[in-house]
């Protein structure tokens, strides 16, 4: 019986030992989970005396605490801080999830999709929409892939416009009349006091030069508590006609040599000020229907170019001008902001995730669409994962079903980006286990040769 208890000690050693050498070979692997032996007696229930047979393995146990996490220069790398498992898949085409994983050293295929070292696929939500406001389908899972088509444009909207017009500015001396009608150089600087240009785009990403001219045409004698200016909008050299109400379509003037000058004015469009300087809203702005309801400039299906049959042309351009927050002060003129919500087309040129996991796709021109959402996966017991090899765990009966959702909610941890989760195993701790776990198998060892000395001192008498 003395060398089967031995035995039984010699082999739950040499398994200690040699989960305690998984351990330490696995200091440096991403996402490795280390493991513990644990140990059990045994007893024979016919043994009146109490006396144990030995001991066994009764459980080789996975320690799920969280590793160090490190920061590196590859936007691809991906970290959880606190609960969950990547989700992963073993086929493009794939629609549920097969194995989980905390390696986050993910890489990119040839065809876009991200993958792991093992060759599963990164698994997620597609965009219901354009917009990360949107949502994403978390419910059914799809390998996220990252497209290397072109940014689609978009044609302005609206665009904000505040500035100061300077009030010590008097009307000009000669009438607005806008361009000569046998040069396009631009209105004579004589007929307004102030102007300023920004860009927009059309549908096809084309960029085109929006210009506005101010003029003051305040007459303290008529208007004293008001201060009237005119504001004449001009898109490529060409003046704009709004016809009223505002809804109506809006029309670009011809500048041809037989135009006459009138004809390249545009349409006058109103600002007024109080006495303060503050922009009203009631006199400023596009006539709607009975009168302004806003102060916004609107311009409607403005079309661009013709048809031909050489060019297909751009969709009419309808967007609004809202200068909120203008003012006329004792003031040098000056743009205090401008901006507009179109954009030309764009090339990739990266991508990013957020601490939820959206995946976005990042372009030339400084816009940015989102191409998925990671999924995560929980368990109700993470030691009953089935170990598949290369940090690749997957889910068993011993580990509850799996509960999938996005990072940073339902009791998920948040993800980092350009980050990878170190190997849990702590050297100190495991050298340590290891000075024990020899000692252990040493003193079986010497049970077995105490044994074998009391058997050959009996079989000498």
């Amino acid at each position: 019986m003395g060398f089967a208890t031995a035995l039984s000690g010699l082999a739950a050693a040499s398994a200690n030992l040699q989960v305690i050498g998984n351990n330490i070979a696995n200091a440096n692997t991403t996402g490795f989970k280390e493991s513990r032996v644990e140990f059990a007696d045994l007893l024979i229930s016919s043994n009146k005396t109490g006396v144990g047979p030995g001991v066994r393995v009764s459980e080789v146990a996975q320690q799920f605490t969280d590793g160090n996490i490190d920061s590196t220069n590859n936007n691809l790398d991906l970290a959880i801080s606190g609960n969950g498992f990547f989700a992963l898949g073993d086929k493009t085409d794939a629609t549920n999830v097969t194995a989980y994983t905390r390696n986050g050293a993910f890489q990119l295929t040839p065809n876009g999709y991200i993958t792991n070292d093992a060759g599963y696929f990164l698994m997620g939500g597609a965009p219901r929409g354009s917009k990360v406001s949107d949502g994403f389908t978390t419910g059914s899972p799809v390998a996220l892939r990252v497209s290397t088509a072109q940014g689609k444009p978009s044609a302005t909207t609206k665009i904000d416009l505040q500035v100061n017009l300077d009030s010590r500015l008097t009307k000009p001396s000669t009438a607005f009349v806008g361009y000569d009608s046998t040069s396009a150089a631009g209105p004579d600087v004589n007929t307004y006091n102030s102007s300023t240009t920004t860009s927009i785009f059309d549908s096809l990403g084309n960029i085109h030069t929006l210009t506005t001219y101010f003029v003051n045409e305040t007459d303290p004698a008529t208007s004293p508590a008001t201060s009237t200016w005119a504001a004449y909008l001009y898109l490529d050299g060409k003046g704009i006609n709004i016809p009223v109400p505002a809804t109506g379509t809006a029309t670009l003037d011809d500048l041809t040599p037989a135009t006459v000058a009138a004809d390249l004015v545009g349409t006058k469009i109103p600002m007024e000020f109080d006495s303060l300087g503050n922009l009203l809203d009631a006199g400023t702005g596009t006539d709607t229907s009975a009168g302004n309801t806003d102060n916004k400039f609107l311009i409607t299906g403005l079309a661009l170019n013709p048809a031909t049959a050489l060019a297909i042309p751009a969709a009419p351009l309808t967007f609004s001008i809202n200068p909120t927050g203008s003012t006329q002060f004792s003031a040098d003129y000056g743009v205090n902001d401008v901006q507009q919500d179109g954009f030309a087309s764009g090339n990739l040129t990266g991508i990013s995730f957020d601490k939820t996991g959206v995946l976005a796709a990042k372009y030339s021109n400084g816009t940015s669409s989102p191409l998925g959402q990671v999924l995560l996966g929980r368990f109700t017991n993470n030691q009953g994962l089935s170990k598949l090899g290369d940090t690749v765990w997957q889910e068993s009966s011993s580990s509850g079903t799996v509960v999938l959702d996005v990072a940073g909610g339902n009791n998920f941890g948040d993800i980092q980006a350009s980050a990878l989760e170190g190997s849990n195993t702590d050297i100190s701790t495991q050298l340590v286990n290891l000075i024990v776990a020899q000692q252990a198998y040493q003193a079986n060892a010497k049970t077995i040769s105490t044994e074998n000395q009391i058997i050959q001192s009996i079989l000498q008498i």
